[in-house]
C-alpha cells in the first residue's frame, strides 16, 4: 500500500488548477477554433472518428455526445490497435478525425492517426505537450494549455479538453446559448472545485465494488470518474449508462452497493435521477450529483451540456480526499506510468 505523506497531493494542486488552465485553453485556441469550425460548415464532414485513450477517451465521450445531438454527425471511437498492430489501412472520406492525449507521444495514437492521413482525412488534435509528435503531425493543433501535469491521475489536461470539445461545437453549431456557456465555463469551474464534496467520500471508506451512473452528456463523467476511483481508490468502479445498467448490472445492486450518479439537468439526467431512486428503494448507498436540492453533491447550476465538466472538477477532489482516507497515494497509483507506451 502506497501511503500519501505530502501535504497537498500533486493531483489535488493540477485539479484546483483547472479553472485557470480551461482559460488559457479557450484563449490560445479561440481563432484556431474559429477557422476550423468555419471550414467545418463550409466543407461539411459526414463521420467524425476519435482517437485516444484512458481520460482523453473520456474526453472523446463527451465530444461524441456533443457533435451527435448538436450537429447530427455521427462519431466513432477509433480502435488504434487496427493501425499498430494489423496495419488495416482507412477506407473513408468525408471525414475528421479528432486526437485527444496529454503527452501526445503514445506510439499506437500516432500510428492511428497517421493512417487517417494517408486516406487524406485532416487530423485536429487538442495535445498538451506542444513539443510532442501529435502536435506536429496534426493538421489542426489545439493546445490544452494546461501547463505540466505531473500526477498520474489526469485531471486538468482531461477538463481542459473537455472545455475545447465544447469550445469546438459551440462555434460549429453556431449555438449562442452554448457559447455563453462555454464563455462563463472558467470562472463557473472556479466555484466547482470548490465544492464541498464531502457527503460522498465516507460512504466510499470500505468500498470494494461499485457503480458510477452517467447518461448523455454525463456518461463521459461516470467514465472519467470510475476510472480514477480504479487508479487512485483502488475500488473496482464500473461506469454504465442509466439506460444500459437495466440490461443485466442492476441485478447485482443491492442493500449497501454504493452507486455514484451524474445527473444533468436534461432529460438524461432524469434518466439518471431514476435509476438511482430505484437503487436508493433496494437499500443501494446512492450518492447522486446534480444541481437540484435534492441532490446530495452539489453542482453549479448552468448549461446541461456543460455540468459534466463541473461535476468532474468537484470529483476529483472528493477522489483525492477518499484516496488519503484510504491510506494511498493518488499521485503514485501502483503499476502505472504518466505516458503509457502501447502499441
Amino acid at each position: 500500500m502506497t501511503v500519501a505523506t505530502d501535504p497537498i497531493s500533486l493531483m489535488r494542486r493540477e485539479s484546483l488548477e483547472a479553472p485557470e488552465a480551461a482559460r488559457r485553453a479557450l484563449l490560445a485556441n479561440r481563432e484556431t477554433i474559429a477557422t476550423l469550425a468555419a471550414r467545418l460548415r463550409q466543407r461539411p464532414v459526414r463521420l467524425v472518428g476519435t482517437c485516444a485513450r484512458g481520460s482523453s477517451d473520456h474526453a472523446a465521450t463527451y465530444g461524441k455526445y456533443l457533435i451527435e445531438t448538436m450537429l447530427g454527425v455521427p462519431v466513432v471511437s477509433v480502435a488504434p490497435s487496427v493501425a499498430s498492430l494489423f496495419a488495416a489501412p482507412v477506407e473513408t472520406e468525408g471525414a475528421l478525425c479528432i486526437a485527444i492525449s496529454q503527452s501526445g507521444r503514445s506510439p499506437d495514437l500516432l500510428a492511428t492517426t497517421a493512417a487517417w492521413q494517408a486516406a487524406g482525412i485532416e487530423v485536429a488534435a487538442l495535445v498538451n505537450d506542444e513539443g510532442s509528435p501529435l502536435a506536429t503531425q496534426a493538421d489542426w493543433l489545439l493546445p490544452l494549455s494546461a501547463g505540466p501535469e505531473r500526477s498520474v491521475a489526469a485531471t486538468k489536461s482531461c477538463l481542459a479538453a473537455m472545455t475545447l470539445m465544447v469550445a469546438l461545437v459551440a462555434a460549429w453549431s453556431q449555438d449562442g446559448a452554448l457559447a455563453e456557456a462555454v464563455a462563463a465555463l472558467p470562472d463557473l469551474l472556479a466555484r466547482a472545485v470548490a465544492q464541498d464534496w464531502s457527503a460522498g467520500v465516507a460512504p466510499l471508506a470500505a468500498a470494494r465494488q461499485m457503480f458510477v451512473i452517467g447518461r448523455g452528456y454525463g456518461f463521459a463523467a461516470a467514465q472519467e470518474a470510475a476510472l480514477k476511483l480504479k487508479e487512485t481508490c483502488a475500488i473496482q468502479a464500473e461506469p454504465f449508462s442509466a439506460a444500459e445498467v437495466r440490461h443485466g448490472p442492476m441485478a447485482i445492486v443491492g442493500p449497501g452497493f454504493p452507486v455514484l450518479a451524474f445527473a444533468t439537468g436534461d432529460a438524461a439526467g432524469e434518466g439518471v435521477t431514476a435509476v438511482a431512486d430505484e437503487f436508493a428503494a433496494r437499500g443501494a448507498i446512492v450518492l447522486r450529483a446534480g444541481a437540484d436540492d435534492g441532490a446530495l453533491l452539489p453542482v453549479e447550476a448552468a448549461h446541461a451540456a456543460i455540468q459534466p465538466i463541473l461535476m468532474l472538477a468537484s470529483f476529483y477532489g472528493a477522489a483525492e480526499r477518499l484516496a488519503r482516507m484510504r491510506g494511498l497515494d493518488p499521485d503514485r497509483p501502483p503499476h502505472l506510468a504518466k505516458v503509457t507506451q502501447t502499441r
